[in-house]
């Protein structure tokens, strides 16, 4: 009878530590690990693009990089391009412009966003926790006018008032190859990067856009290809990509740090 009432006295405390336990059976600590483990919710990322083909619009390369590293981090992305007509178009196989054509960079960057895309004018950053831009010289051609006027550029008014309201909420913006520029000349005193500042034998041929960035007020950092700029008190974050002429996959890991900074920075 001793080992009988033993059993039963052991049976007995095991179920009183199991009523024990929180609803679902499971003890504070692990309903703590399984709170921890919810997912957080996602960046929402909007990407600025002003074109297709490296020359007149977005660099194509650059802009698909940077969609893979936002879906390998988890970010929603929405795309957008203002509706307005490209500086020019150029004739990618002889690289001169194509005399008498006209093309929308709204409508030519739909061919990168898969036709899914937006009129830049319809942009806030109350909608979104970052804003990425990639280069290519649509940038500095249908987004601003650095292109032809350098440090006396002009902006696209659509695409300053995006810099400065995501500026002004404190949310990240990416920028890389050229289009740091437009930060520089929007945003003043802003610390960017567009790689090294010689030229160094043609590996980074577009070294004179440092010098132009300085004069613009800005900051400039020198950064490897396959590193990224953060400035933590502006939250912009940027990397050379194409203003190196470099192996392919340095330029995507270059913008893959980039991606990563900026989405640290939304706290998502």
């Amino acid at each position: 009878m001793a080992a009988v009432r033993a059993l039963v006295a052991s049976r007995l405390a095991a179920a009183s530590a199991f009523t024990s336990l929180s609803p679902g059976g499971r003890t504070p600590s692990q309903r703590a690990a399984l709170h921890l483990s919810v997912p957080r919710p996602a960046a929402r990322v909007a990407l600025v693009l002003s074109g297709c083909g490296v020359y007149d619009g977005t660099e194509i390369h650059e802009a698909s990089a940077i969609l893979v590293h936002l879906s390998r981090g988890g970010a929603e992305v929405q795309i957008f391009a203002p509706d307005v007509p490209q500086m020019h178009v150029i004739d990618h196989t002889k690289g001169q412009p194509s005399e008498g054509e006209s093309r929308n960079v709204l409508t030519e960057s739909a061919r990168i966003a898969r036709g899914k895309i937006t009129d830049l004018a319809n942009l806030s950053a109350a909608n979104h926790d970052a804003a990425i831009f990639p280069g290519g010289f649509g940038a500095a051609k249908n987004l601003s006018t650095f292109a032809v006027d350098g440090e006396d550029c002009k902006v696209n008014k659509e695409v300053e008032r995006v810099l400065k309201e995501f500026h002004q909420a404190g949310k990240p913006i990416g920028l890389c190859c050229i289009a740091p520029v437009l930060a520089a000349k929007v945003l003043r005193g802003v610390e960017v990067t567009v790689g090294h500042e010689q030229e160094e034998g043609g590996k980074w041929p577009y070294a004179g856009t440092a010098e132009a960035i300085k004069a613009l007020g800005a900051k400039h950092c020198v950064k490897e290809v396959v590193e990224a700029h953060v400035d933590q008190k502006n939250k912009v974050v940027t990397t050379p990509a194409f203003m190196c002429e470099t192996a392919l996959h340095y330029i995507h890991d270059g913008i893959g740090a980039m991606v990563r900074k900026v989405l640290e920075l939304t706290g998502k």
